[in-house]
Formats: structure tokens, sequence, C-alpha cells
């Protein structure tokens, strides 16, 4: 047989990474980079009172003149800001600034700038003293930005040798100051163009807010930097502004090492940021830049790998010192290397968007990553890891009403076994007992199982989001088993299998849920869907049923391109029956991944063939391939269709 694709859906494409990100290294401080070192040029220290309207008080400052300074040369200007315990001596004493910038000085890798170390809690008491986490003391950190902006900077620039365009003032700060450099920065892109958080603290605005206009960040930037320490409790902060603007294509470095909330992280961020200042920036090679990778939200919990980095390439971990061989088999395989602890280590090219089940080989003997979670879906348990894209907000956990997904266990006579199916009911569903709501039943692909919509498919947040923004009715959805037993491979696409599915659906599962659940009769309130192997068996029963289901979805499927003659029983039905299947279906959708979806050749055989036999129906693409972030995308887009 030809043009059959595959059964078997793990299916993962890697995309080729670019050259930049397998030769550039992660970078850090090197050992010494904060300590003093004999013989070489220093900047200067001066303290400075300016008299600060927005406070009513004059306020006091410290800046750093790096050496050689001179009155007759212009300076960009960093202004470097303190925690909320801290006051402008902060960086001074924990963080000796001015040690770190000699020293890179002398290594000749920074552009010559003034630094301006402020005191961020603009109010006329603004010692670190009584409860530094007052009402009033927070409320001075914001209040700080008008005194920045109106009596700081003046000040400075009319004192010191500054430049005074937006192209040559950075801002930066740790924890409190990471979250006001965040809000000041971003919130006055006309002000600075260089912008760095280290461990940004809960002050931090949300990304929406931070910047509500990203292609006007991404033009006004001419650097954006994060980072924080991996063993940090607010790391969710960094990772969250960094998840944002990954999805709106903002650049920027997310950098991640190990540490926890200290100046250990802050000084290396000082270090980095630094030398990117006011110099040109290659924002393609931004994403390479962290010495640590963001967990996967695929672990379990509390383990720090897998890793994602910033480019989504992936680092695995495992400790097996009694192997002899270890291989990472994620669709190609690659070798681990042992350290001399037994840790074995690989790093990925960079990974396409979605779920990618993979194994783990020892010694040729294929296992589940203990760090990981497991999902059916290469006709056993495999390991899975989520690799974030962009285009994915609409399966983002949102703060939604919630609805649930429910496991019911039934007795088959089509099998003569015990089964099961998984039921997502809408928010409301139990308080609201009179109201009686349509179903789609939801099919799995190959090689995996009613578990496949309830977990890879993130069923449940699709529907959450788009019943809230009114974007879709309330309804049940049934996933169901689509295995039926019998000899696998393509057997499981013949006559005989695709009849048994058909009568597991109508004797079986329909009677079952409809007794059970509060479901609204009659084949307008009935869609069937199903994905690859699932949008096979959709075609099969749904289009000899259309008294049954007036919506069907065939997500990256179609009948087999060597089957297209009108003597194949599927055609010669749709031919003698096409009046009736255009009046009877208010949507038959057809979607594909793309030219590179495997199932591709077979659908635009199919589509052929029912554009001569004047079959109606809808068709899209979404880039993809053959993959569940095509198919999330099409439950997304179908369930706005129905009912």
């Amino acid at each position: 047989m030809r043009n059959v694709f595959p059964v078997v859906l793990g299916v993962v494409l890697l995309s080729v990474s670019s050259a930049f990100a397998q030769k550039i290294a992660p970078l850090e401080a090197p050992k010494g980079f904060d300590q003093p070192v004999a013989g070489i040029a220093t900047g200067k220290l001066d303290s400075i009172s300016y008299t600060s309207k927005t406070v009513g008080t004059v306020r006091k400052a410290l800046v750093y003149m790096p050496p050689g300074y001179s009155e007759k040369k212009k300076y960009p200007v960093l202004y470097l800001l303190h925690g909320i315990g801290g006051d402008e001596k902060e960086w001074l004493k924990g963080g000796h600034p001015q040690v770190i910038l000699d020293n890179l000085y002398a290594a000749g890798k920074l552009k010559p700038m003034l630094v301006v170390m402020p005191n961020g809690r603009a109010m006329k008491d603004d010692r670190p003293i009584g409860n530094i986490y007052g009402p009033d003391k927070v409320a001075a950190f914001a209040n700080f930005e008008k005194d920045l902006l109106t009596d700081l900077i003046p000040y400075v620039e009319k004192h010191y040798p500054a430049l005074t365009t937006r192209e040559n003032r950075a801002i930066a700060g740790l924890s409190m100051g990471g979250g006001q450099s965040l809000d000041f920065g971003l919130g006055n892109l006309d002000k600075f163009a260089w912008v760095g958080g280290f461990s940004s603290a809960p002050n931090t605005k949300m990304p929406e807010q931070l910047v509500p206009d990203p292609a006007k960040a991404k033009k006004l930037l001419k650097l954006l930097w994060i980072s924080c320490g991996d063993a940090d409790g607010l790391l969710p902060i960094s990772q969250r502004t960094h998840d944002y603007l990954y999805e709106h294509n903002v650049p920027h470095v997310y950098y991640i090492e190990a540490g926890g909330h200290d100046f250990k992280v802050w000084k290396n961020g000082l270090y980095m940021f630094s030398q990117f200042l006011f110099k040109p920036v290659d924002v393609a090679v931004l994403p390479t830049y962290t010495v640590l990778g963001a967990q996967a939200t695929t672990n379990v919990r509390n383990a720090k790998y897998p890793q994602i980095l910033p480019d989504n390439r992936a680092v695995f971990h495992l400790k097996a010192p009694g192997v002899q061989k270890a291989q990472l088999d994620l669709g190609r395989k690659y070798d681990m290397v042992k350290d001399s602890s037994g840790t074995w280590t690989v790093t990925t090219d960079t990974l396409s968007r979605g779920l990618h089940y993979y194994s783990l080989l020892l010694d040729g003997l294929p296992i589940a990553d203990p760090a990981s979670d497991t999902f059916y879906g290469m006709g056993r348990m495999a390991s899975g890891i989520e690799i974030p894209g962009r285009g994915t907000s609409f399966y983002a956990q949102r703060d939604v009403p919630h609805g649930e997904i429910r496991e019911r266990k039934f007795f088959s006579k089509v099998t003569n076994s015990w089964r099961r199916f998984f039921v997502y009911t809408p928010a409301g569903y139990d308080a609201n007992t009179s109201a009686k709501y349509p179903v789609l039943y939801l099919l799995h692909g190959g090689g995996e199982d009613e578990t496949g919509w309830a977990k890879q498919g993130k069923t449940d947040v699709i529907l959450d989001n788009l019943i809230a923004d009114k974007k879709a009715k309330p309804m049940l959805i049934v996933m169901m088993d689509g295995n039926m037993g019998g000899p696998g491979g393509l057997a499981g696409f013949g006559e005989p299998t695709l009849k048994r599915f058909e009568d597991e659906l109508k004797q079986t599962v329909m009677p079952v849920v409809e007794s059970n659940y509060r479901v609204a009769p009659g084949a307008q309130n009935r869609a069937l869907a199903g994905l690859s192997l699932g949008g096979l068996q959709t075609l099969y029963a749904g289009i000899k049923n259309t008294d049954m289901f007036q919506y069907l979805g065939v997500f990256s499927s179609g009948f087999f391109a060597n089957n297209a003659a009108l003597s194949d029983p599927q055609y010669a039905f749709m031919k003698a029956n096409a009046s009736t299947i255009n009046t009877n279906l208010k949507q038959l959708w057809l979607s594909m991944g793309g030219p590179e979806d495997i199932a591709y050749a077979n659908n635009k055989v199919m589509r052929a063939k029912m554009d001569e036999l004047g079959i109606k129906y809808a068709y899209s693409e979404y880039p993809g391939g053959h993959t569940w972030p095509v198919w999330r995308h099409d439950l997304y887009l179908f369930a706005q269709k129905l009912f």
C-alpha cells in the first residue's frame, strides 16, 4: 500500500538549531571578578545630595566615575537600584560594584559610563529602619519613579558630563530595585533604552502591564535583561515575565544561574549586564546567555531537570553510575556524557514547540525518565517534555471559572470488557442542575488512548478559556478509548476495526453518556471529532451517521489515497448520499498541520474526491506537522464552531 500514514503518533520534528546556539557557551563571571586587582586604574566614588521636589527634602545618592574620568568627556549613565532592606549604600557594602567595574575596565570589556546608586525609597525618612515592609515604605518605592525622573536624573545631567538621550541611559536593580527597574524602565521607554532586573521582586508589574505594546518595546529597547537564581523563591516572577516576552517575540536575555536571593547572583548580574551596555547588541545571540534553563512544566515535583534553555534547547540529567552507555531517544538519538559523579548529561538542539515523547536508553534498554511526567503516547508509557511556543496562550492556565475532567468506567458489550472514558464538564455543571449540555465526542490518535486529549491535549484548559471568553458554548466533551483490540498496525485502519469502533460508540458509549449526564438530545447537540486515527474513525462513523451528528471534525487525517476510487465503499457511500450528508451536517471541518503533516497527501486526495462528489466541507491549515500543538489549535478552532 502507498501513502498510508503510520499509526503511531509520537512523531516529533526537531528544528535545526542555528550555528551560534551550538558555538556560544553559557557565560558567567570568572573567579576573582569581584576582588581588587593591584596595579590597575580605578574609578572614583562621589556622594551627592540633591533637592527632591517629589519628596520635599534633600536626598542622597552615590556616583561611580570610571577610570580616566574627565569632565571634558560625555558619558552614558546606569542607574543601579537596591533592594527593600537597603539604601544607596547597599550595592557598595554587599556587591562592591566599583571593584567589579574597575576589573572590567582593566580587561577592556566596558564602555566608560557613570553609575548612579540612589536611595529608591522616596520618603522623607528613607532609612531602612522599622518595618521595612510597611505600606508607607512599599509605597515610597513606587513613588521613587517620579523622584528619579523629575529630580535625580536632571540633577545628574546638570552636575556631571552625562549624555542625555534615552540611548545613553540604563536602569537596573536587585530584588525590589529589580522590580523598580522593570516597572520604570519599561514604563518610560522614552527615557531608558537599557533595562535590567536581577531577582525582581513582587513589586514587578504583571507582564501585560509592563509591556502593553510589544512591538513598541521591541523597536525601542536596546537590551532587556532578566536574571535570577534557580533556588530563589521569586523565580516565578522572572519566569512569567520571560514567558510573556517570548510569546510576544520581544528580544531579551533570560539568565538563570545556581543560587538564591543573594549578592552572589546580583554581582554576577551586574558583571554580565554591564558588558552589554551602550554597545551594539546582536539580539540573535541573546537567548544563549544563561547558565541554567527553566525547569520543564512536565517535570515531576521538585525535579530540577529536564531544563529548557531560552532558545528552546533542552538539558537532560540522569544519575546512573553503573551504566556504561546512555542515550536520549527524542525521535533522534543523542549520546549522553557521564561525569565523575556518575551523572549523565546531554543538551539537545533547539526543539519545536509542544509535547515531545522521549525515552532514556540505558545500555540499550529504553526507560521512562524518573524526573519527568509520563504519557501513553507511543503504544506504551513514555516520558514527555513540553516545549514552550509562541501562539499558545489559548491553552495557558488563566484565572477563569474551571470545569472538571471526570473518569467513567463502564462495561462494553462490544469488546466484552471493562473500559473507561473521560468527560469534561464545564464550570457550573453541578450547580446548574436544570441545564442540559451538547456533547462533543473527541478521539485520540494511534498509539495513544483516552488519556490523550485529557492530558496531552489540554482539553479542559482550552475549553475553560473559550467559555470564559464567550467564544464557545458550554459543552460536555467525552474522550473515549478508540483502541478496539484485534491486530495492530495497519489493520487498525481496516473496515472490521472501524466498524467495531462505530458499534462501540453507538451501542455502548453514547447510551452510557446520555443516561448518566445531563445531555441535550438530538443530532444538533452532538459532534464527533478526532486526530489522525481518530479522524479516520470520525470519517467512518460520522459520515454514515449524519442523522446522529451534525458536526464532524477531522484533524490530520483522511481516507487513504490509494483507496480514492469511487468503487471504494466510503466514497461509494458519499456518492450515493451526498445530498443527505450536505443537508444534515452543519459543519464538516477538515484540518491539517501544513504540508509537513504526514497525513497531508491522504487528506489532499480525499478533498479532491469530496469536491468531485459535491461534498461540502471547510478546510484549515495550521503549521506544525503531525503534533499536539496543531491538534490543540484544531480543538480551539473547532469548538468555536459548535452548537
